[in-house]
């Protein structure tokens, strides 16, 4: 037994703690499959449960109160994941495994990470399933607790954790508590490439606050959500940290010169003399303490305080010649995450959805505000190599992984990353995902969007390899509400290339930027190219990076059907409740019924849409109902085309864009209700829509 045990330590040790380097080029490198112990020794001193006859199903029992050196059976469980998982290589050739998880809370001392030997192997299903009646929580945080009044007054409290402790989220009584912020105007402030100047001396105080370091400023306008971090402040200079702040004042809709103009929103963060409301906290992790401003009626001495500990909890990845199959998870609770590099210099330059800037650019302008601030060259060049926010969970080179009656809750970045970039999965790998389903789960409390589907470089649109793409992607029946807190310029679900992504029967809510995203690039990796990045304030095309493709990418055949998208949008004015970039043959849009966007875009086809046809959607209290950006009716410039929109009903907002003859975009037959007069097949639409019942 203490053989097997060791073999089986040394083995999961590698698995779980290795971080392979992230696949620059493809093919990507070869990732080899965990060692599965097998010998005849071996299997002599493996438990009973381990001793079954090939081809019968196997049931390996977990409980918080069990015990690594039991046998995995239900009166005799083993205690962690990682122990089920070594059993788990050991089984799963030759049989079904079903990892069975009783109620109670699993903390990860680290991230889980499932390699090729973890999935099912000849044909076999590995299943992480909840017992019956239980919702395990897989947790990536640790309780804080020994709370104590630090401010009368102010009504403060206060509770050690450990030194260095840093977390952008914690959790109170199960709802998101937020780093202490305040909102400034921006009248009392002047930006410049080095960092903010005070102008009015009200503020003149931020330069006497301690740990001037760990502040942050936050800017949200037209569609962006930029984080940049404070170096110091020195009279009524707040200097930023570079390369953060560059890059958060080139591009568009900066910090600097948002597209709201004055509408555009500023915020100061994380300092203790912020902590003015409650569900506010600030976390010192040179004093090892966390200070908390309570909510009405929440008793600190009572308190459920949650502070995420780990970036994130699953990371799925095996190799794009051996990758990560017939695996499933279902009725798990993925929980406490908390993504931390936007508290380092590279803060969080968002371009959209999850997409961020990071680095330094080359050739950055020597006016940046004054000439970047509309696009420039220089940002131009870097679009091929922007990064995506790590999700919570993570899934990469796989096939036939299933996501089923889970909860993904209480998480501090995209809930669910599928087929992401490399940078976005610990193992190392990105994209390369197919046959991926996710099915009737909840989404709820995140700081980030819900699920993000596809990658956004060039091995993302144009795979160098076949076995790279991202096809076959089901996003059924699931509810997304209270999403993007913290980035809120993240969908609710993002698709950005994919080939047959079926967006059918979900209910988003609660997201204060769009709904369902899909399609990425505004054009520019379409066969051909775009005409609108030929222009020389842009030079898309100059830049070797940067090439005009002859052949199309792998976005086609997406369905978004079924949906119920509603309160969305709430703090953007771009954007759509459902929003789609590039073409995207076969592209059909129907049947949604999208409601109470007050002002905003219910649905939107922006630059380079093409082949997408848009039928039978409810659209109902909106500003916008439809709106199609190809900048032909002001230019010739075909950006946008081969569109239909037809059959479509709508009670307010208005139709704009370009939908000409010119263009070959078409709007016909669609009505306008009033008086709440919906026909017969609007009503029944509007009542099929959203999550179906369960038969």
């Amino acid at each position: 037994m203490r053989k097997l045990l060791g073999l089986l330590t040394t083995g999961m040790t590698a698995a779980i703690m290795a971080a392979p380097g992230v696949a620059q080029t493809l093919p990507a490198p070869s990732i080899p499959p965990e060692p599965i112990p097998a010998t005849a020794e071996e299997m002599l001193e493996t438990p009973h449960i381990l001793r079954r006859p090939a081809g019968v199903p196997v049931v390996v029992t977990v409980s918080p109160r069990g015990d690594d050196a039991g046998d995995g059976s239900p009166e005799r469980p083993f205690a962690t994941l990682t122990r089920a998982q070594a059993a788990v290589r050991q089984l799963n050739r030759g049989s079904d495994v079903t990892v069975r998880l009783m109620d109670g809370v699993y903390r990860l001392p680290a991230p889980l990470q499932f390699g090729a030997a973890d999935g099912g192997q000849n044909g076999h299903v590995v299943r992480w399933e909840a017992a019956p009646n239980a919702r395990p929580v897989l947790s990536g945080g640790t309780s804080v607790t020994g709370w104590r009044l630090a401010d009368t007054q102010r009504g403060i409290w206060v509770a050690s954790i450990p030194m260095g402790s840093a977390p952008r989220q914690i959790w109170v009584e199960g709802r998101m508590a937020k780093r202490a912020t305040v909102e400034a105007s921006r009248r009392a402030f002047a930006f410049h490439d080095w960092g903010i100047e005070i102008v009015d001396p009200a503020w003149r105080f931020l330069a006497d606050l301690p740990d001037q370091g760990r502040m942050e400023v936050e800017g949200t306008s037209w569609f962006t959500h930029r984080h940049a971090v404070v170096d110091h402040i020195d009279g009524n200079r707040i200097v930023m940290k570079q390369p953060g702040w560059q890059n958060s004042i080139i591009g568009y809709d900066t910090i600097a010169q948002p597209l709201s103009g004055e509408k555009a929103r500023f915020f100061l963060v994380n300092a203790l003399a912020f902590l003015k409301k409650g569900g506010e906290f600030y976390a010192d992790p040179a004093k090892g303490q966390l200070y908390y401003k309570p909510r009405a009626g929440e008793d600190m001495a009572r308190a459920e305080v949650v502070m995420p500990t780990l970036q994130s909890l699953v990371a799925i990845g095996g190799t794009y010649d051996v990758p990560v199959r017939d695996l499933a998870f279902v009725g798990l609770s993925f929980q406490h995450t908390s993504w931390l590099a936007p508290s380092g210099p590279d803060g969080y330059a968002s371009q959209q959805s999850g997409a961020f800037l990071s680095g330094r650019v080359p050739d950055y302008p020597d006016q940046p505000i004054r000439d970047c601030s509309w696009g420039c060259r220089a940002f131009e060049t870097t679009r091929n190599r922007w990064h995506q926010q790590p999700a919570a969970v993570q899934v990469a080179a796989a096939t036939r992984i299933r996501f089923e009656r889970d909860d993904f809750t209480h998480l501090g970045q995209i809930a669910l990353g599928v087929g992401n970039n490399a940078d976005a999965n610990e193992r190392g790998i990105g994209m390369g995902t197919t046959a991926i389903t996710i099915e009737r789960n909840r989404f709820l409390d995140l700081a980030g969007g819900a699920i993000m589907v596809g990658g956004i470089t060039p091995d993302a649109h144009h795979p160098a390899v076949p076995e790279a793409g991202v096809r076959d992607i089901l996003i059924r029946n699931n509810i997304v509400k209270g999403v993007s807190q913290d980035y809120h310029e993240q969908a609710g679900i993002l698709v950005t290339y994919a080939t047959g992504a079926v967006i059918v029967h979900n209910d988003v809510s609660d997201a204060p930027y769009d709904g369902i995203d899909v399609g990425w690039g505004w054009g520019t990796n379409d066969p051909g190219g775009s005409p609108a990045y030929r222009v020389a304030s842009r030079g898309y095309y100059d830049h070797p990076d940067n090439r005009v493709y002859d052949t199309p990418t792998i976005l086609r055949d997406t369905v978004i059907l079924g949906n119920r998208v509603h309160n969305v949008k709430s703090w953007f004015p771009d954007g759509g409740a459902i929003y789609h970039l590039s073409a995207d043959p076969g592209a059909l849009i129907a049947e949604n019924y999208v409601y109470d966007v007050p002002g905003g875009i219910a649905l939107y086809l922006d630059e380079g849409s093409r082949y997408v046809t848009m039928r039978n959607n409810v659209v109902s209290n909106v500003g916008v109902w439809l709106n199609l950006n190809s900048q032909g009716d002001m230019l010739p410039l075909r950006t946008a085309m081969d569109n239909v929109a037809e059959k479509n009903w709508y009670d307010s907002g208005r139709q704009t864009g370009a939908w000409t003859d010119y263009l070959n975009n078409r709007a016909v037959d669609n009505m306008l209700v009033k008086g709440g007069a919906w026909p017969a097949a609007a009503r029944a639409i509007m009542d099929r829509a959203g999550v179906e019942p369960e038969k």
